[in-house]
């Protein structure tokens, strides 16, 4: 029953609050992911910079459950991706952008919940072979959550090693 309410409530934000931006492509050669997390205008604004030049992908994340689903699968499914940046606001109660770091440090455990996570329902459908997949793909993951300056992300990315 709570899955379908869930469902539900999904369905509802979507017709409510219709997001059109999920992802845009930048740099095929670069090996960086941004996540802007809750942070449309940043992603927005993110995507209308050079700093498309510098990263392969911006996107966002709200939610610590199909979201995480959606965007590991995403990044497993292009090898090159090997750093991902967290910037922007975290989703309340969702914590999407804690959820994710935590799947990378910790992984999850046999029902699927992610270890560590602090959000409201953080049970993926991930394999655990895509998990481990994923937490091995990514060699860096750099956490700038609450930093929604464009030009401060930018400058850190062409600063790092990624």
């Amino acid at each position: 029953m709570g899955g379908f309410i869930a469902e539900l409530a999904g369905r509802l934000c979507e017709l409510i609050l219709p997001i059109k931006y999920d992802i845009f492509i930048g740099n095929t050669s670069s090996s960086i992911a941004l996540c802007t997390l809750s942070s449309i205008d940043l992603l927005l604004e993110v995507s209308r910079s050079d700093l498309m030049s510098s990263i392969a992908v911006a996107g966002r994340l709200l939610s610590e459950n199909k979201g995480i689903d959606a965007l590991v699968r995403h990044v497993i499914a292009d090898k090159r991706i090997r750093c991902m940046v967290l910037a922007g606001k975290d989703s309340k109660g969702h914590l999407a952008g804690q959820s994710l770091l935590a799947l990378w440090l910790n992984g999850v455990d046999d029902e699927g919940r992610i270890i560590g996570s602090m959000g409201k329902d953080a049970v993926l459908t991930l394999s655990k072979d895509e998990v481990e997949e994923f937490r091995t793909q990514i060699s860096t993951m750099i956490d700038m959550r609450g930093i929604r300056d464009v030009e401060i992300i930018r400058k850190f990315i062409l600063a790092s090693t990624c």
